[in-house]
């Protein structure tokens, strides 16, 4: 079959990529926090974009592919690396080492560019408010991204866990 003619490019549709490195440091394990309570905004980082191939990527959204109950995805983010000091994995919001988003510029609003063989200074972030004790963990983060003017979608493991205490 020839990749130019596949039905998924003629309908406008994205092909799954490759292109994101799949062994970062957030895809071995759940980054979580036990004690959080209901009414409380937390930031969560997705995996920093490291593109792996031989072409430049542009991605052009990020997201949380499994929200459970109990938590409300407020919005997401894309933020520089150096302007917050360090990858904030996860974050309470008013919390003493949690940036202050709001302040910070939001590159979301336009596609990141992530050079061959880099890993971008660009992350993304999910703003989630906990609306009611969740009963399993947030997880999978999704990217999608053109490549040579083709679309992909490209899903890494990434895994979030808010236990409420009262």
């Amino acid at each position: 079959m020839l990749a130019g003619c596949s039905p998924a490019q003629e309908a406008g549709q994205a092909e799954p990529g490759s292109a994101l490195a799949v062994d970062g440091a957030q895809s071995s394990g759940t980054v979580g926090n036990e004690h959080t309570r209901v009414g409380e905004i937390w930031y969560f980082a997705l995996p920093v974009p490291y593109n792996t191939s031989s072409k430049p990527i542009e991605i052009t959204k990020a997201a949380v592919e499994h929200i459970p109950s109990g938590i409300k995805v407020l919005e997401y983010g894309a933020y520089d690396l150096n302007d917050t000091e360090g990858l904030p994995v996860l974050a309470k919001e008013g919390g003493p080492y949690t940036p202050e988003f709001a302040k910070l510029k939001n590159y979301a609003a336009q596609p990141v560019k992530v050079p061959a063989g880099k890993e971008s200074t660009i992350f993304y972030l999910a703003k989630m408010k906990i609306i009611a004790p969740p009963k399993e963990t947030a997880r999978k983060c999704r990217f999608e991204y053109e490549q040579g003017g083709r679309a992909y979608i490209q899903t890494l493991d990434c895994e979030l866990e808010l236990k409420v205490t009262e």
